[in-house]
Order: structure tokens, then sequence, then C-alpha cells
């Protein structure tokens, strides 16, 4: 009998999230396994999309994504503190070359630029120093969709990367990659869970929720 109560009790049903390549690898991936096991019954799927797809009108329970980019009228959980961005490139290709200490100081190096996927646009780089704040356009040989192809580009001395600071810290600490223009790289909200906005949170949606959240503070 317990057995059997312990089966009605434990949340099942389907469950669809929606989440950007980022966000899916910092906090989907290393929970899948241990999520499988707490909770066999509940069928998970998926989805990894930078298109900032309408999670409403594409029937998905949630997603994640930077603060910044989130939809209107959801219900926003906060899954990490304010990020920052930050110019990195390999002391192989800075070496000989002026380190850059103004923005546009990038102008007289081989930057890699990131393309949006799906839109097609060439992201500008953003910098802001006190009340000083910038865009620029600039001009490169390699241009990416991919954040972890643009990291290797970086560790391969392909040029300046400009990334979410965490995702190039390990590469930091250990001397494969040099910061540089820290002072100009903003910060910006950090990632959040949303869903629509209910009274009543499905019990599929709720357990994940609660364990993307127990993970991400471990």
């Amino acid at each position: 009998m317990a057995e059997v109560q312990s089966g009605r009790d434990r949340p099942a049903g389907t469950l669809r999230i929606n989440a950007s390549r980022v966000a899916a690898m910092r906090f989907i991936a290393p929970i899948l396994g241990d999520f499988q096991r707490a909770y066999p019954d509940i069928a998970l799927t998926v989805v990894v999309d930078d298109m900032l797809t309408d999670i409403v009108e594409s029937r998905f329970d949630a997603g994640i994504r930077l603060g910044e980019r989130l939809e209107q009228d959801m219900v926003a959980v906060k899954l990490s503190g304010e990020l920052q961005l930050a110019a990195v490139a390999a002391p192989a290709y800075l070496a000989g070359r002026a380190v850059p200490r103004h923005p546009k100081d990038l102008h007289q190096h081989r930057c890699i630029n990131f393309q949006w996927p799906g839109a097609g646009d060439i992201y500008r780089w953003e910098f802001s120093r006190g009340k000083r704040s910038l865009e620029i356009a600039l001009k490169g040989s390699l241009t990416l969709n991919d954040t972890e192809l643009m990291i290797h580009a970086a560790l391969g001395g392909a040029g300046v990367a400009y990334m979410i600071d965490y995702q190039v810290q390990p590469w930091i600490e250990n001397g494969r990659l040099v910061r540089f223009l820290e002072a100009w790289s903003p910060r910006f909200p950090g990632f959040y869970l949303y869903h629509p906005s209910r009274r009543h949170v499905p019990p599929a949606l709720r357990a994940f929720i609660d364990f993307v959240l127990r993970k991400s503070r471990e």
C-alpha cells in the first residue's frame, strides 16, 4: 500500500522546456540523469532554441533565458546572479600585439563575431563605463553562431572573443585566455526560468523548477 501511495504522490506527465543553448548547457545538461532518476514518471522534452520562441504559442511549459530577453507577462524564477561580458584572447594571439585599452582599439584586431541564430544579425559589441556606453560593429574574418565554437576559436588563437564571463572563466584562470577591457564590460541580468502566469503550477513543472533551483545553488 505504501508503494502504491508513493506512486500516486510522485509527479507524472509530460513536460516541455525551451531554453537557449547557453542556458541548457549550464542548468539542464548537468541535471538530466539525476532528474530522470528522481522523477521517472515525467516525460521530459528539452528543445534548445536561440530564436526567442513564444513558449505559450509553441506549447512549452517553461523556458530558461537571460533576464533581458524574457517574454512579457511571465512568472520568472531567478536562477543566477548578474553576469558580465568578457573580452578575451589567447596569449599566442596577443603576442606582438598591443592589448586593447579602449573598445575602439578592437578595430585594430581580428575579432570573432557572433551571428544570432535564425535572425542572421551580427551582434554589435556592447560596452559601458560610468555614464558612457557604445556599441561597435567589428569586422572580422570569422563569424560563428555557436558560443562553444567561439571558445575553441579563441583558444586556438583566431582572435578576440566577447563572451559571458562564466563561459571563459576556467581558461582565464589557467592562463589559456587573457581578459581585458573589464572596466568597459557591462553587467546584465542573469538567467531566469519562466512560465506562463497561472494560479496552479502543474506538479511536473513544480518538481522541475525546484530541482533546477536546488542544483543551481549547490
